[in-house]
Formats: structure tokens, sequence, C-alpha cells
């Protein structure tokens, strides 16, 4: 159950039956499914002499090599090469796509290959980011509208695809659930299921554990706290504060950062201090930023006195390992920098603290006072002052009776009239008040139930700023435990009696780096389940507010 494993076996196949030099032509979306899972490096290493965007006209023909065209089925970049090979640029073309091909489309390529160019055509099921090992994510926000209760049609469609992708990647026949209070999801699992049924025979796997495999679709409207509050492990923070795009951080507008490195990659697979150290609390981190220096420190002296041959034969021997550790260095301090300063021009520990108790504990007295005394302070952001009021509302969902003073003193701290406009819709877009919403999963009622199964009672907590735990953590282990309600959860595919051995979660309306931290520990200490988590997004609370923006139309 590796997502990335299995779109770099793809990846590695279609390269290595084309031998010898050849181009890579790729459009934008498969461009990002590479890019997340292969190095530059490693797409030299299966001799791929240049990468081209298929969208991008005029270039330059080379007729002496061959090209592998890896895409999307969609109507862009069918069109891209059906002009493509009209006029061939390539001696041939072998053309592999991440989903199936409709009977259209492949009657489009054939008679735009006048030239008889293509060699072989492939289906091979790749349409997914593979962000992470148990994590997979389509990039794309605004699944909902109409007041949250219609799917956006294209991101339903991409959807569908991509799962049915992740599914086949992984050769998994499964069961299908859904929380009963979302439409959104029952809609998607319908479609999973019907699809499936349509493509029998794509979907006839051995079965190989004892119990069938199952998706578990969520809706995010169901724990819209989990994307509100500031994170304080590594990757989630590096998320929430600098934001990671398909595996890249922006350090353009860092100051100090080093001119020839305007943008990183955090990669689990190409960064063994970033696997190491990902789910690590930010107190970890300064102590393995430390460690991490000393040790280049010394390589450094190592190679610093080169008297003989032997000498100079061992520093060319181990130069790429050194120069690969130099630059692993230099990313992590200029983030890890950035990081504390952030915290401290944010003032981000207070007001990490209000909004943990604000999640976990929460009377209205003392939250009222504490609001009051950060919202007066003129170092917070409009956005963590939008944050902390959106949270104050989930809270006191039925009595926010300090709201409109809130809302005022964002006003004359000139928040934006459109943020402000948000406190009202997360109201809707979290069915506060309502039956849409799952609260009440385990035995609980309305928001303070809510809340108080993300924090299991607080007993044993020694963190302040980590006492949340997402509603995700109470529903896997309620699977884990065979407990997770028909009723809640019911079946629109199979009806599952023993507990699954492999889970596929996927989140309408966008997960989070907080929840895929949750899927790890889940994971490792539960050994006989195996748990992959998706989401249409991968959320910081910025692109959560563009979530319920979108929402609202």
């Amino acid at each position: 159950m590796d997502v990335i494993k299995a779109v770099r076996e793809y990846i590695s196949k279609f390269l290595a039956d084309s031998a010898g030099m050849k181009v890579l032509l790729l459009d934008e979306e498969t461009t990002s499914i590479v890019s997340m899972v292969y190095s530059q490096t490693e797409i030299l290493q299966q001799e791929v002499f240049l990468v081209e965007r298929v969208d991008v006209p005029n270039r330059e023909p080379m007729t002496h090599l061959r090209c592998i065209a890896f895409l999307r089925p969609t109507a862009s970049s069918i069109d891209a090469m059906v002009t493509e090979l009209r006029r061939p640029k390539y001696s041939q073309y072998d053309l592999v796509f991440t989903n199936a091909l409709s009977p259209s489309q492949l009657d489009k390529l054939a008679q735009a290959d006048e030239q008889e160019t293509v060699r072989h055509v492939h289906e091979m099921y790749a349409d997914y980011l593979a962000v992470d090992k148990h994590l997979f994510s389509f990039n794309l926000v605004g699944c909902a509208i109409e007041g949250g209760q219609s799917w956006n049609k294209g991101i339903f469609k991409r959807c569908v695809k991509g799962l049915l992708a992740v599914l086949l990647a992984l050769k998994k026949r499964p069961a299908i659930r859904y929380a009963a209070g979302s439409q959104l999801c029952k809609k998607l699992g319908e479609e999973l299921s019907y699809q499936i049924q349509q493509e029998a025979e794509l979907f006839d796997f051995r079965q190989t554990a004892d119990a069938q495999p199952l998706v578990l679709l969520l809706d995010r409207r169901d724990d819209p706290v989990t994307p509100c509050l500031n994170q304080w492990t590594y990757q989630a923070m590096v998320h929430e504060l600098l934001t990671i795009q398909k595996n890249r951080v922006s350090l353009a507008d860092v100051p100090g950062a080093p001119k020839e490195m305007p943008e990183v990659v955090l990669s689990s697979e190409a960064d063994d201090f970033y696997t190491e150290n990902m789910y690590s609390n930010f107190g970890e981190i300064g102590e393995a930023i430390r460690s991490l220096v000393e040790q280049f420190q010394s390589k450094t002296k190592s190679h610093e006195n080169i008297e003989s041959i032997e000498d100079m034969k061992a520093f060319v021997e181990n130069y790429p390992q050194f120069r690969a550790m130099s630059g692993t260095v230099s990313k992590h301090v200029t983030i890890v920098t950035e990081l504390s300063r952030l915290v401290e021009v944010r003032q981000l520990m207070n007001l990490s603290e209000a909004e943990q108790e604000l999640a976990c504990q929460g009377g209205h007295s003392e939250s009222v006072t504490k609001i009051r005394e950060l919202l007066a302070d003129h170092r917070l952001s409009a956005l963590d002052r939008l944050r902390l009021v959106v949270l104050y509302v989930l809270r006191h969902e039925k009595n926010p009776k300090n709201l409109d003073e809130f809302m005022e003193m964002m006003h004359r701290a000139n928040v934006e009239p459109a943020q402000l406009q948000l406190v009202r819709a997360v109201t809707a877009y979290a069915g506060l008040g309502t039956s849409e919403r799952q609260s009440d999963l385990f035995g609980t009622k309305g928001a303070a139930g809510l809340f108080k199964s993300m924090t299991g009672g607080l007993k044993g907590v020694d963190n302040i700023y980590t006492q949340h735990v997402p509603l995700l953590k109470a529903t896997l282990d309620a699977l884990a435990k065979n407990k997770l309600k028909d009723t809640a959860y019911p079946f629109c595919r199979g009806n599952q009696m023993d507990r699954p051995q492999d889970v596929f979660v996927f989140m309408v309306g966008g997960t989070t780096f907080e929840e895929a931290r949750s899927v790890a520990q889940f994971n490792k200490e539960n050994p006989t389940m195996r748990v992959v988590l998706g989401g249409t997004t991968v959320h910081n609370f910025e692109s959560f507010c563009d979530e319920i923006r979108a929402s609202s139309r």
C-alpha cells in the first residue's frame, strides 16, 4: 500500500521499455505526477535526453530520437497530441496515458497518425499526486458548490477517475462506505461503485487478504477544526506557514534565503533528514538541525587537509554525497530559521495556546478574555485574527454571543470584508446546528462533543500546543475495533463483516498533514492494517478558506 512506489513502477516500466536515448513529452498535470516521485537525476539515468511539454508549440524537431508521451487523457492533452502527430517532431511515439482512454479519444489519435509514427498506446493507472507513501491528493480546491450540497462537476469527474486509478494501481477491489450525513460522499461512493461494476474485468484481482479492502469516504465538514489550527510538527508547520505545493516550497520571499535557492523540494523519497523528522515537533526539529549541522561541520573538517593522491581520491569519491549533504543542510537551516522568525513575528505561541484551548477545553468566558487580548495585539496578522474567530464560532456554535464584538475588532484592524464574510460562511459550511455533521458518532452531542472526541479527554498531554487530535483518529480506532456504525457510515458497495486490512480513506473537501501524521501513527500501532489517506487537496488554513468560499457560491 505505497502510492509513491506504484507510480514509480509505472514510470520506470515505460521508460525501460523504450531502450536508448529518448524524449519524454508531458502535459501540465503529468509534469507534477512525475516530479513528485522522480528526481531529474533519476530521469536522466533512464536515458531521457530531454523533457518537453506537449502544450508548448514551436519545439525543435529531433527526428533522430524516439518519444514517450506521458499524458492525462484530458481534452486539452488529446488535442495537443493530435497536433503533434500531424506534424511529428520525433521518429516514433509511445503514448502512455494515466487512465483509460475513451473510444472517441483513441479514434481521434488514430486519425491524426497519418505518418504511422505511433508504436504503442498504453493505459497505466498513475492518475494522482503521490505526496507520501500513504498520502495522495488531486490538488483541487472548491469541490462543493451551492452551499456545500452539490459537487463541482469537473472536480467530481476528476475524483472518480483518480480514485479508480489508485485502486487499480494497488490492485484492490473494495467495499465502499461513506459518511451518512454527506450527499457529496454518497454521490461519490455510488459513482465509484457503478464504475467498478462497469469495469469488472479491470477489477478482477485475486484477493490476497482475508477481508475485502475498504474505501471510506469522509467529508471535511465533519471536522472543520483541524484545518484551522496552527501546526507544530515539521511537515505540517512548513505547509501552514510557507505552503508546500506539489512537494515544493518557495523561498523567494524568505529574508536571507540563498539566491541560488528560490525554491526547494521536500520529498520523503529524496531527503533522509525530512523523512526522519517530518512528524517531529518544532523543539525536536531544532535539536535535529543542530545535529545535522555538526555532522556536516565534521565532514567538512575531514576534507580540509588533502595531502596525498589517496586523500584526493577519497574526496572525489565522496564529493557527490558531500555536495548533497551541503544542500540538505542549507535547505533545512533556511526553512527552520524562517519558521522561527515567523513564530516570533506573528506571536504564534500565544495564538496557538488560545487555539488549543478553544479546540480542546474552551469555557466561554476564558475564551472571550483570551480572544480580546489577541485581537487587540497589532502584531497579529489578518489571517490569524480570522483563524481565531472562526475557531470561536465553531466552538460556541449555539451561542457565539461575542461574535459581533470580535467582528468589529477585526474591522477596526483593517481585516478585508471578504475575510469578515468568511466567518459567517463557515457556519453554513460546517452545517452547525444541523443534522449534517457526524458529531455524535461516538455517543457525543453537539460541537462540545465533537471537540471532546478530538482530544481524548487530554489525559497524558504534555504539550499544550499539540493537544488537538483530528477526528479521523477516532474514526480509524473505531474501524480497527470493528465498531464503526453502519448507520453513521453505510455501505454503497459490499457488506463487510470482518475488520478490513487495507483501507483507503478519502476526504472530500481536502485533508491535512496533521491527519496524514495520524494515519502514519495508526499504521505503526496497527501492523495488521494498512491505511492510505487521500483528499481533494492537502489544506492549510489559507486554502481551507478558499474551500469555504467556493462552497458558498
